[in-house]
């Protein structure tokens, strides 16, 4: 394999065989082949793209890289779910506890922050002590014994994707369908599912702010997982504003942990319940998805799923006491408020220049090796359309020093606008896609 021939033929339109793909995914992942080569590769797909039988090669180069989670034993039905990623979007926090408390394995492997979105493992290893590093062995065990685990990608799982998700966040190749597909596909494969779910945003937040490329990720990855066994559906919601009020990795799991307590933002309680609902009804806990609403809002006013949630974090290392003590979560030391620059009505509240203000604090990753400080982000106030009066505090940024605070408070007055007359927003859920259709929800 001369991997400079292969990067020529990409560049220039041409397609790669599968065993290309084979050896050189298996290559990168031994070190043979380097960052600088896989680099230009990745660029080279970005801007060609791939072919179908491409994707194909890809994803089950991915996967046979590791081993995966033999679950073919278990009694009951195997679920996950994953978003594309968003701003604020700490629903996997919320639904992988409560849907394991509703008799459903939920073996849930999330990533890191990419680009401008936050990464469930970071707001996870926000709690004190908590590990997403489990073994296979490990993760096994701790499904059998309370239903859930929530983890990382370790040397043994698609280790090809591990170092490939790293790498295209450092060399702005995130949003090309056939990665994303195979990337989330090879880890969600490697699970030993019964079902998928797919959360794929929508808006100026999402990687693909555009419809017709969102349908088209969420056709290819149902597809992807027809052929390999495992049914998926996928839901559009949106991602034009922030999901929920925090923006920051422990903020966002105090968020969640007052939602498994009872209380929640109304979009995120939505965007929850649509998904979760999704999910119950693959596995065949529900039948309807009025009858998954009422098993989830039992569970949760009824303090089951928090208490999922506690033994979840004890289990993984984590200090359980967090579920009713949020102070011990990370907090910044500086909290400065951020007010209404006049009268009107909101019109924007812009994700993108969020996420990337998180980054710029110190909350995300601007390289493969930054470490994030879990304490900084913004509480966003209002959404758009809210009406405001000058000098009401409509955010409150969250700062490791003065200069975090100089930073939030320019990112805010970029990200968040004020005008006389209501805009058109994204409907929080618009579309449901399935091997069979896609179909405008009302």
């Amino acid at each position: 394999m001369i991997v400079p021939r292969l990067i020529e033929r990409k560049r220039d339109g041409d397609k790669l065989t599968s065993s290309e793909w084979l050896e050189l995914i298996h290559g990168y992942s031994a070190g043979d082949v380097p960052d600088y080569q896989m680099s230009a590769l990745l660029m080279a797909v970005f801007f060609r793209g791939m072919t179908r039988t491409e994707t194909d090669a890809l994803t089950d180069a991915m996967l046979s890289s590791g081993a995966r989670l033999d679950l073919s034993d278990m009694a009951i039905p195997r679920l996950d779910k994953h978003s594309t990623g968003g701003v604020g979007d700490k629903v996997s926090l919320v639904l992988a506890p409560l849907i394991a408390e509703l008799g459903v394995a939920v073996p849930m492997m999330s990533g890191r922050g990419l680009g401008h979105t936050g990464g469930t493992l970071d707001k996870l290893e926000s709690i004190p002590g908590f590990r997403t590093d489990l073994s296979l062995a490990a993760a096994r065990a701790q499904l059998d014994r309370i239903g859930c685990a929530l983890i990382g990608q370790t040397a043994e799982i698609a280790p090809a994707d591990r170092k490939l998700y790293a790498l295209r966040d450092a060399t702005g190749t995130v949003e090309a369908i056939p990665l994303i597909s195979a990337s989330i596909m090879s880890k969600k494969l490697a699970e030993g599912l019964t079902g998928l779910v797919l959360d794929i945003k929508s808006g100026s937040g999402a990687f693909l702010p555009e419809l017709d490329r969102e349908i088209e990720l969420a056709k290819t990855m149902i597809e992807l997982g027809a052929d390999r066994g495992c049914p998926v559906v996928a839901l559009v919601t949106a991602m034009d504003r922030p999901l929920g009020d925090a923006c920051g990795n422990a903020m966002e799991v105090r968020e969640a942990i007052e939602f498994l307590r009872g209380h929640s933002p109304e979009d995120l309680a939505a965007v929850t319940y649509a998904l979760g609902a999704e999910m119950l009804q693959l596995a065949g806990v529900a039948t309807t998805h009025q009858d998954a609403q009422l098993q989830m809002r039992e569970a949760i006013s009824s303090g089951r799923a928090a208490e999922r949630f506690r033994a979840i974090v004890a289990a993984q290392g984590g200090d359980p006491r967090v579920v009713d003590d949020l102070s011990l979560l990370p907090s910044s030391p500086l909290r400065a408020e951020f007010r209404a620059s006049r009268d009107g009505i909101v019109q924007r509240v812009e994700p993108r220049a969020i996420g990337h203000g998180v980054v710029a604090l110190g909350g995300g990753r601007r390289t493969m090796h930054d470490v994030v400080d879990p304490a900084v982000g913004f509480d966003i106030m209002v959404k758009p359309n809210a009406t405001v009066t000058e000098g009401d505090v409509i955010a409150i940024i969250h700062a490791a020093d003065d200069a975090g605070v100089a930073i939030g408070h320019s990112v805010l007055d970029a990200a968040i606008s004020i005008g006389d007359a209501p805009v058109d927003v994204l409907p929080l859920v618009s579309h449901r896609i399935t091997s069979d259709a896609v179909e405008q929800l009302q």
